[in-house]
Formats: C-alpha cells, sequence, structure tokens
C-alpha cells in the first residue's frame, strides 16, 4: 500500500475557518491528492455575501454546512434554511443560489471528480442532442470568480477583480 492509499486526517475544518483572515471569502481549503476520485472545497462567504443561481449539469454534489448560515434559493422559487450540521443533496441539474447570514456561512462540497479532457470523436447521438452543435465540455469550475472579500461570484470570468468591490480575484491555477 502505497502513502498515498493510507487513510489519513487531510485537515481540521475549524482550524482552517480560524486560522482565515476575519472576512476572508472563498476556498479557505481543497481536496489535492493525488489519483483521487473526489473533489471536496471548504468555502466561505462574507456575511450577506451570496453565489448567484447556477446548476452543476454532471454531477450531484454534497454540501455541508460547516458555521455560520445562510439560506439556499432551490431555483423553483423554495428557500432552504442553512444552519451547521445541515447537509444538503444538490442533485445533477438542479439550480441553486447561495445568500451567506450575518454571521458568514462556511461550507464544505464534495463531489465525483470530473474526468480529464479528452480527445475523441463525437457520439451520433449527442449531435442529435444539440442541433446546430454546441461548446459542449465540462462545466468549468468558478471558484476564481468567486470574491474573496466579499464573497460575490463575478458575472464575466478573466476580469481580475471583483465586479462589486474591486478586490483581486484569484488567478485560475489557484482555484
Amino acid at each position: 500500500m502505497s502513502p498515498d492509499e493510507t487513510p489519513r486526517v487531510l485537515t481540521d475544518l475549524d482550524d482552517r475557518i480560524a486560522r482565515a483572515a476575519p472576512g476572508e471569502g472563498g476556498a479557505l481549503w481543497r481536496l489535492a491528492e493525488s489519483g483521487r476520485q473526489l473533489d471536496a472545497n471548504l468555502v466561505r462567504l462574507p456575511p450577506g455575501a451570496s453565489v448567484g443561481e447556477h446548476a452543476e449539469n454532471d454531477l450531484d454534489v454534497l454540501l455541508l454546512v460547516v458555521a455560520g448560515g445562510g439560506e439556499m434559493e432551490d431555483g423553483s422559487g423554495g428557500r432552504l434554511a442553512l444552519a451547521p450540521k445541515a447537509l444538503v443533496w444538490l442533485p445533477r441539474t438542479s439550480r441553486r443560489a447561495l445568500r451567506a447570514g450575518p454571521e458568514g456561512l462556511v461550507y464544505l462540497t464534495v463531489h465525483r471528480r470530473r474526468p480529464g479532457m479528452a480527445v475523441g470523436v463525437r457520439p451520433p447521438s449527442a449531435e442529435r442532442a444539440a442541433p446546430g452543435g454546441d461548446e459542449g465540455g465540462e462545466g468549468p469550475c468558478m471558484l476564481d470568480r468567486v470574491c474573496p472579500a466579499c464573497g460575490r461570484m463575478n458575472e464575466r470570468a478573466g476580469s481580475g477583480v471583483c465586479e462589486r468591490c474591486g478586490e483581486p480575484l484569484p488567478s485560475p491555477e489557484a482555484a
């Protein structure tokens, strides 16, 4: 058994939260072990910050509220209260938006790791499903668009600064 196959504690989430600068938003930790089959992110939204409505089209996601609170809009107008230890299943294709409460919101997301990009021939069934073609491919990770200062997700990629507060955004490589 190699060291990568040995069970071990990866991090202490309370310690990660405590070590973050007050009001710091964005990803506080990411699962980065080689050969993994999962992805996981510990994310903090500062008080009142939000993540706009979006969907994960290919993967189910588990979201565990670790600290603080807020609410999730479920895409059909429903709202779910989020409090510590709430475990939310986000089925693939479900729409959702998050808003942090007055204490901020810290949550852990876990999902199957996306397969690497591959070059190949598009299956005929995919061409029938998307008349006129589409850009295809996996949906991008958008953590590089979440402002670490205010927690807002920018509408446009690549701007380098937050559209709300002007703070620098993380580089795509860091996200």
